[in-house]
């Protein structure tokens, strides 16, 4: 096969470079947008439609994620984020023999075939994804999927984990999570002196409305108080319609009062443990495990003689 047979490889390497650009993960738009901006893509080419619906563009970066996702590069979760693999982290720049070789490699595993221009994707832009969650089959040790005693409190663990990260890696973190979570254009502002607020994002209620948030973000085990709250409120005055706080600590009464203060836009609040909610139910950070406990009181009357 050849390199020009297959336009979506031509995004293959922009798409690497817009989702590392924008914190490790993107959303779809984001990437379409980013890529559409740094390659200086005209007009006639972005607003192009394919014969069956849709922006033929967006499709062949889609494709473009699709490929890459399958050789390990991108990852996919269930919540539509796009975000780069331990491999694709390690990557600077795919030569073209490594995408015809990817490629080929991906075309000889999949069942699915396609034609020159890799146009059998699904109606929507974004070709679908199955997500498969791992559970102990027969042949399974189960004895060996087991943690040690001392590790079974996996959200002591976690937050460990998440204390021990960067002030820079944790306002990545948080944006990741406010992706996953269903915001779109989340930023980092990457900048000192701005009030305490470290990104900004946009949270799509529906069809019609949608909210500019600003957010900020504490990694420490203290607590964050009400003068806190009133300084990140004026940060944002006039700049957002809601704020987030997310802490790995913990928030005091008189700062619980004063984000919900009458007469002021309020302010959510998002402290260790709902922190670590969200990380369960985004399934992010964890790997989930299926366990079973005995009913012994199922088996009590298969015990009467």
């Amino acid at each position: 096969m050849k390199l020009a047979d297959t336009k979506f490889a031509d995004y293959m390497n922009p798409v690497i470079d817009a989702v590392n650009a924008l914190g490790g993960s993107a959303r779809p738009q984001e990437v379409y947008k980013y890529i559409a901006k740094s390659l200086n893509l005209p007009d006639e080419i972005i607003n192009e439609d394919k014969k069956s619906g849709g922006s033929r563009y967006e499709n062949q970066v889609a494709w473009a994620r699709f490929y890459l996702a399958k050789a390990g590069i991108i990852d996919s979760s269930r919540h539509g984020v796009w975000s780069l693999t331990d491999k694709g982290r390690k990557i600077n720049k795919l030569s073209n023999n490594e995408i015809q070789s990817l490629i080929r490699e991906v075309q000889a595993q999949s069942t699915t075939p396609t034609n020159r221009n890799g146009r059998t994707a699904p109606e929507t832009s974004t070709p679908s994804v199955i997500i498969r969650k791992k559970t102990p089959q027969p042949e399974d040790d189960v004895t060996e999927s087991l943690p040690p005693p001392e590790q079974t409190n996996y959200r002591e663990e976690l937050l460990e984990i998440i204390l021990a990260i960067s002030p820079t890696g944790f306002e990545r973190l948080c944006q990741r999570l406010l992706r996953e979570s269903g915001f779109q254009e989340v930023t980092v502002t990457q900048r000192t002196g701005d009030g305490g607020i470290d990104g900004i994002g946009i949270l799509q209620v529906n069809p019609f409305v949608s909210f500019k948030v600003l957010f900020q973000s504490k990694r420490y085990s203290g607590s964050v108080s009400a003068p806190q709250i009133r300084d990140f409120r004026g940060a944002m005055m006039g700049r957002a319609d809601k704020g987030i706080i997310i802490t790995t600590g913990s928030f005091t009464a008189d700062a619980k009062r004063e984000a919900i203060r009458d007469g002021v836009p309020p302010i959510e609040l998002v402290d260790g443990e709902k922190l670590l909610n969200l990380f369960e139910q985004l399934e992010l950070g964890l790997k989930p495990r299926t366990t079973y406990d005995v009913d012994r009181g199922f088996f009590d009357d298969f015990m009467e003689t």
